[in-house]
């Protein structure tokens, strides 16, 4: 939210930023009702501390934090409230009731701006422009960002020259703002671009060089893409609608990661199942590497994440999350075996091909949880916004996981890395409840 605050500081306005509970490195339980409660007490705080004026008070947030602001704003007579991006409110265009956070809308703040991004789904603009239309005694505006999705609205420069346009209307201000800069983003992305140059070379001289084509070809062979790809679909749509009634990882208390972790642990040990035979050849003797493959995943995602924590986003992980990570890695092994059962060893594979294939899998898989929220009514709404996140670490993970397959010659240790990268960087974004 950095970007985002410095235009408002542009404006010579005084910011807070507070992490929700359960964020970043906010203690939990985290739950929709607790963060509005939360936030609501620090406004009130703020202004019983004389720190801020309520008259001259902007609330603001994205998403979620949006959706919050919103409700804040109606309690709490502040100035206005600019809501970016936010969460659907009400049942319509297509969202389901279990997908919102509030059962109740709730009332509306007096004066407040709304903004969406013109690649938004429609579920996300027809509800923000409802907002608007629901205004009947307040001041309100509906702004669309062309171009802007909903997690580039961040860090848009048109969106925040049109908050800043509104506030300076709002508080009468004179004279035109300036821009924040996006050089802390630049930063933040070169230095992630560096550190993924480094990770090939660097896993390549850590798991040393693989078995011979021979030996690893004895311990197993690949099934075909047009069998992996059926089984994985509809086994995962099962998953799905088994999820629907029965969530076995709910005490992990991770806000829709849960979820995940049951989604994932419940599919591996299906797809598993199916390959009992591949799984007892290709897991049947040890092989070196496992070692090796624990202690370099470990320290890629401390890399990773201490750079994102210095960079952009706070990433380390709090000793509540740490908490969680053995048991959401068990939780993601028996998907991550499952995989490398199916794909086979990388020695005579053509790399390009078994690389795409892992990708498809995956895409089915998650394919699935989409299905289960759009006519299952899962209501795992965040699998869908955090989409592009994901992809990202799909795509990554599943390149790392290739070489140390090819490197190690074990599937094991393919698995068992694979697995503590996902755990890491799930516990980065999912909630703490």
């Amino acid at each position: 939210m950095t970007f985002l605050a410095g235009g408002f500081a542009e404006l010579n306005l005084r910011v807070y930023v507070p992490d929700l509970p359960g964020h970043g490195h906010s203690p939990g339980p985290f739950s929709p009702q607790r963060a509005e409660d939360c936030a609501e007490a620090l406004v009130s705080d703020l202004v019983s501390r004389g720190l801020a004026n309520p008259d001259q008070t902007i609330l603001a947030g994205h998403s979620m934090g949006a959706a919050i602001a919103m409700r804040v704003g109606a309690k709490v007579p502040v100035r206005g409230v600019v809501a970016i991006s936010p969460a659907p409110m009400r049942p319509a265009y297509g969202v389901q009731p279990e997908m919102l956070l509030y059962q109740d809308p709730g009332p509306l703040p007096e004066r407040f701006l709304v903004l969406s991004g013109g690649r938004e789904p429609e579920s996300m603009r027809g509800n923000a422009r409802d907002l608007v239309a629901s205004a009947k005694n307040g001041v309100a505006q509906y702004l669309v960002i062309p171009g802007a999705t909903h997690s580039s609205l961040i860090f848009s420069r048109p969106a925040v020259r049109a908050f800043q346009d509104w506030t300076a209307k709002a508080f009468e201000l004179q004279g035109i703002p300036g821009m924040p800069s996006l050089g802390e983003l630049y930063g933040a992305l070169a230095g992630f671009a560096g550190l993924l140059l480094l990770a090939g070379p660097f896993l390549r001289e850590m798991t040393g060089k693989k078995q011979t084509g021979e030996e690893e070809t004895a311990a197993g062979k690949s099934f075909a893409w047009s069998r992996m790809l059926p089984e994985f679909a509809l086994a995962a749509v099962l998953v799905v609608i088994l999820l629907r009634f029965w969530n076995p990882l709910d005490a992990m208390r991770l806000y829709e990661g849960d979820y995940l972790a049951s989604f994932l642990l419940i599919l591996g040990i299906v797809l598993a199942s199916l390959h009992w035979k591949s799984l007892r050849e290709q897991f049947s003797r040890w092989k070196p590497g496992l070692l090796v493959a624990i202690f370099a995943a470990l320290l890629l995602f401390l890399l990773f994440s201490a750079w994102l924590e210095l960079s952009i986003y706070e990433a380390w992980l709090t000793p509540t999350r740490w908490a969680r990570f053995p048991f959401l890695l068990l939780a993601f092994l028996p998907y991550h075996i499952a995989e490398e059962i199916c794909l086979g060893p990388a020695a005579n594979a053509n790399p390009r091909r078994r690389f795409v294939a892992g990708l498809s899998l995956r895409a089915a898989a998650w394919l699935a949880l989409v299905i289960g929220l759009m006519y299952f009514h899962s209501g795992e709404i965040l699998m869908v916004l955090l989409l592009p996140y994901f992809v990202v670490l799909q795509v990554l993970e599943r390149r790392a996981m290739d070489i140390v397959r090819h490197e190690t010659g074990s599937a094991a240790a393919t698995a068992v890395f694979g697995a503590i990268l996902l755990a890491g960087f799930c516990l980065v974004i999912f909630p703490v409840t």
